[in-house]
């Protein structure tokens, strides 16, 4: 097997291939162009996406060059798949300053001095925005059966729970697979790289080549990534775990990847760390405490480089020492109406994912501190003059989750 492939599942990267066999012999016998598709709906991209990041930047490793899609024109359509209801359609300036914004994290991650190597980066809008409708449904179009568009599960799961799905989405797997066409003819791209949930609109493109142009190409998808517990990877009681550090600081996002649940450890190490499979099934056996230092140094300098890591490995070790003062958390801002609340409001306002009930029953177990004092009574009043001395509080709840209130 192709030695690109092997890592690739050894990562646990791999859920499905077009003709692996063949695509296996292609990559032993020369380097290749190959893409992602990334739709600019934010102003970055968070760790949902990491997962195809990571699979870029192997494909960069193993000598092949990487093609980033930045979807402008696709963005303006809304991508159908996985979704329960419509995206809410952004403005063209928007999309224009997210796409400057999320081109900022793949130089980051595909940095190269190799120029082969380099990242090249396309923008889809630019052939998309062009489109004669009237050509465009003679050439392309006649490609497509209603029949099989309407079996694909992005299009299939709205329908059936009766939820709309306007024209315009519906037209999304044409134009992606125009894109892989239009990549191949003009940047030789051989291969589409995407989620499993994907897998419909990439073989939609392999086989609209094949029908224009006779070139044979191929489509790999990876698995869609659950945690342990069952939540969806890149969220968080406190929101999307972002790649841009003006929307989370390498603090939080060290902190996200050390409180990674014991049982994804190693998993998240091969899957979002450039550590070796050789090096992690050496190391896998390690207290877990350790493994989870290394997963969040690793991913953080990776991110923010390696100073940023360090600073946020010694900034937690500070904060989670019983008599840390709290100084070097991240802000969190209450409101006028959280101030003069009990307890059990702040800490369920702060914490989000945590129930009212279960915060009192924290309490009776000394659970909750407040500027490392335990608070014993439920109805104790958050008021301005706890903020007096330092002008904020820090708010501890159970052993590992501590904030920084500030009004």
């Amino acid at each position: 097997m192709n030695k690109f492939l092997k890592e690739f599942k050894d990562r646990g990267y791999f859920y499905q291939c077009t003709n692996e066999n063949e695509l296996s012999d292609l990559l032993d016998k020369k380097s290749i162009n190959a893409y992602i598709g990334f739709d600019s709906t934010a102003p970055s991209l968070h760790v949902g996406s990491l997962m195809q990041i990571m699979c870029l930047k192997l494909l960069q490793n193993h000598g092949h060059r990487p093609i980033v899609l930045l979807g402008g024109g696709t963005t303006r359509i809304g991508d159908p798949s996985g979704k329960e209801e419509t995206r809410k359609i952004l403005s063209e300036k928007q999309i224009e300053q997210n796409i400057k914004n999320i081109q900022n994290v793949f130089k980051i991650f595909l940095k190269t001095n190799n120029p082969k190597l380099k990242p090249i980066f396309v923008n889809n809008y630019k052939w998309l925005g062009k489109l004669n409708y009237i050509k465009f449904l003679r050439e392309i179009g006649k490609h497509f059966t209603i029949n099989k568009m309407l079996s694909f599960d992005s299009v299939k799961l709205r329908l059936e729970r009766e939820q709309s799905l306007s024209y315009m989405e519906f037209n999304y797997m044409i134009l992606q697979a125009y894109d892989f066409l239009e990549l191949n003819k003009n940047k030789n791209c051989l291969m589409q790289i995407g989620g499993s949930d994907q897998w419909g609109n990439i073989v939609n493109g392999v086989e609209l080549i094949k029908r224009q142009s006779g070139n044979q190409v191929y489509g790999l998808t990876t698995p869609l990534i659950t945690l342990a517990s069952g939540a969806k990877m890149g969220k968080t009681e406190q929101g999307a775990v972002w790649l841009d550090k003006k929307m989370l600081s390498p603090y939080d996002y060290w902190q996200f990847w050390r409180n990674t649940d014991d049982r994804d450890v190693v998993k998240f190490l091969k899957m979002f760390t450039t550590i070796s499979i050789n090096e992690i099934e050496k190391i896998k056996d390690k207290n877990i405490n350790d493994l989870k230092i290394i997963l969040a140094n690793k991913t953080t300098e990776m991110l923010h480089g390696e100073k940023s890591a360090k600073e946020s490995e010694k900034m937690a070790l500070s904060t989670f020492k019983d008599n840390s003062s709290g100084e070097n958390l991240p802000n969190i801002k209450i409101n006028k109406e959280t101030l003069d609340k009990n307890i059990v409001e702040l800490a369920a306002y702060v914490t989000k994912d945590i129930s009212k009930s279960e915060i009192r029953r924290m309490i009776k177990a000394n659970g909750i501190r407040i500027d490392n004092q335990l608070i014993s009574d439920e109805k104790f009043i958050i008021d301005k003059k706890l903020f007096l001395t330092k002008g904020f509080i820090k708010l501890s709840i159970g052993k590992k989750k501590h904030y920084k209130i500030i009004i």
